[in-house]
């Protein structure tokens, strides 16, 4: 199935074997602060409507695809093993047609695959997770040298709306002082955080060099994408990525 234009096609170099789209808040059934294409099953949206939601997303799948349960922490799952939905914020494959997915609303989802083609992963990294070690764990579970690896980050909250207190700036900066650059002051005791910037940081860090994407604001485009900061009540888009023989 064609992918609806208004759906975000990762621009990176992945191979040819690696599909990845993000959906925005447009094309469903859903109405009120949910509408329109909400994928969420937890924010309050009628059950039925987040189901032919799914259902619609779905035709544009090989598969099922592995939903999570997300808590903003660290644990990393192996997508194809997992039956129902785990306890979870970062999935990864290496088994054909098997479909990794987080669902965003200002969180950041970063995709990640190998350059063999074979192996793909996708990261809910929330400052929480982010600050934990999210991508770290996920980059571990995967288990190939991260110069093979190339990311691409995609829709969140931007630097312009991310207001965050110190406590956000001190668990960035704790263990990484230069990842102070990712924050500007606003006022007393409150600075605008870069979340983009960060994440950038942290595959640095960890020698994943090919990092694409970012930029693109959730809070920032109301009329493309749910954003939790903004309106509170809402609902989400989904990131989603695997690979095909």
């Amino acid at each position: 199935m064609p992918l609806p234009a208004d759906w975000i096609v990762p621009d990176w170099p992945a191979p040819a074997s690696v599909k990845a789209f993000v959906t925005t808040r447009n094309g469903g059934v859903s109405i009120g602060p949910y509408a329109s294409l909400n994928l969420g099953l937890q924010v309050a949206d009628d059950p039925a409507a987040v189901a032919r939601n799914r259902e619609r997303v779905r035709a544009a799948l090989p598969a099922d695809p592995k939903w999570l349960q997300q808590v903003h922490g660290t644990t990393v799952v192996d997508a194809a093993t997992v039956d129902g939905p785990p306890i979870a914020d970062a999935a990864f494959t290496r088994r054909a047609q098997v479909v990794c997915t987080v669902q965003i609303a200002d969180c950041l989802p970063v995709l990640l695959c190998g350059m063999s083609g074979d192996l793909v992963a996708v990261v809910h990294a929330g400052w929480r997770g982010l600050a934990a070690g999210v991508i770290e764990r996920t980059v571990e579970a995967m288990s190939a040298p991260a110069s093979e690896l190339i990311a691409w980050l995609g829709p969140a909250i931007g630097p312009e709306a991310f207001e965050v207190g110190e406590d956000v700036l001190r668990a960035f900066t704790a263990g990484d002082s230069q990842s102070a650059s990712a924050f500007t002051p606003r006022r007393e005791g409150k600075w605008l955080a870069d979340l983009f910037a960060l994440a950038r940081r942290r595959l640095d860090r960890l020698g994943v060099s090919r990092v694409y994407g970012g930029g693109v604001s959730t809070y920032g485009d109301p009329e493309r994408f749910f954003s939790h900061r903004r309106d509170g009540v809402t609902g989400r888009q989904a990131a989603f990525v695997w690979y095909q023989r």
